[in-house]
């Protein structure tokens, strides 16, 4: 795939003018006071897995307006004290899949609570469990454009405040220390830009090649999917592009990047036709640009890599990253943090 998006000198300048809506905050407070209503953790069962050093329970907490959203959570076994929480949250397509795909947290000493994608899990990976319960008008095959024509409608709403939720969640898990770290891929990248512009005093937010970022520009920009799902849509409901665009105002993880305060690790593919790289630059140049907070910001791009971004490359930059911010108490230092810009043909971007 060719370079097709803006040079990398200008990606790291670009700072487009947004078009938020003038009851964005409003709109979120109501949203999730209303699903805060709802006892957090609704159940939460120990599971056998067969691993002896992991130790796993399946949980379920409650979502948007109270509805059953199921997750794993998982831990080092013999671990005592409290730990911090990293939440991740999945691609889109997938589901929570099987607990032991999810080691990478755990082993490095971190309570993880991984988040099922509510009607999603079944594109790839080992399945979903979590239905979403809301139906929809007409929609294009997919997730993107169920209850598109409004924001109150809209399915990205409830799975953005199924990930604000399963903050909450996070912190009152038992053996939970109270701080929390988002994460995830593509999706789940910008799920966890959403989360952190929601949950303002989360502590850390890393977000791999986010999707759903500058989402009008990446309509124009791309033909891949998920995007196109919405230009499908359009092409068959003529005349409803107004509405849909004004929903689309209230769930970009842009708008809910300006209101973070937590420092943040973003990755870059500049060769990826699913999610360009000028959108998500725009969500990490445009981070706390409303919250008054001054945190750190790195992002680390990787010029020749489409979706798949920077894989276990980024992996290790992360855990490098986080144990700076979030450090676990009376486990082994794991020695120097790889440097992460040290491979040929990457850079990192610090502000």
């Amino acid at each position: 795939m060719p370079l097709f998006d803006l040079p990398l000198a200008a990606l790291r300048e670009y700072l487009p003018t947004l078009d938020e809506p003038a009851d964005l905050d409003k709109f979120w407070a109501g949203t999730l006071d209303r699903a805060r209503t709802a006892e957090v953790l609704v159940e939460v069962l120990p599971v056998e897995t067969g691993l002896s050093l992991v130790e796993t329970w399946d949980v379920t907490f409650a979502g948007h307006d109270g509805a059953p959203i199921r997750a794993w959570y998982l831990r080092p076994a013999g671990i005592e004290g409290d730990l911090p929480v990293v939440v991740e949250f999945i691609g889109y397509g997938g589901g929570r899949s099987e607990a032991i795909e999810h080691l990478l947290w755990p082993t490095a000493g971190y309570g993880h609570l991984v988040m099922d994608t509510r009607g999603q899990g079944g594109r790839w990976g080992s399945r979903g469990d979590t239905p979403d319960p809301v139906g929809s008008g007409p929609a294009a095959p997919g997730s993107m454009t169920r209850g598109i024509d409004s924001p109150e409608t809209s399915y990205l709403t409830r799975l953005m405040t199924d990930a604000a939720r399963a903050v909450d969640a996070a912190r009152a898990l038992p053996g939970a220390d109270g701080r929390v770290a988002v994460t995830g891929n593509s999706q789940g990248g910008g799920l966890a830009i959403a989360a952190g512009g929601l949950v303002p005093d989360v502590d850390a937010v890393m977000a791999n090649v986010p999707f759903l970022c500058q989402i009008r520009r990446a309509i124009d920009l791309t033909d891949a999917d998920p995007y196109q799902e919405i230009v499908r849509y359009l092409a068959v409901n003529r005349g409803r592009e107004a509405a849909v665009e004004n929903t689309l105002r209230y769930v970009d993880a842009v708008h809910l990047a300006r209101r973070a305060r937590a420092d943040a690790l973003f990755s870059a593919a500049l060769r990826d036709m699913t999610c360009p790289p000028s959108t998500v630059f725009a969500a990490f140049n445009h981070w706390a640009g409303l919250s008054g907070a001054t945190p750190r910001k790195d992002i680390e791009i990787y010029p020749f890599n489409n979706h798949e971004g920077g894989a276990a490359t980024q992996n290790m930059v992360q855990l490098a990253w986080l144990r700076e911010r979030m450090p676990v108490a009376g486990l082994r230092n794991p020695g120097p943090a790889p440097t992460p810009s040290t491979p040929a043909g990457r850079g990192a971007s610090r502000a």
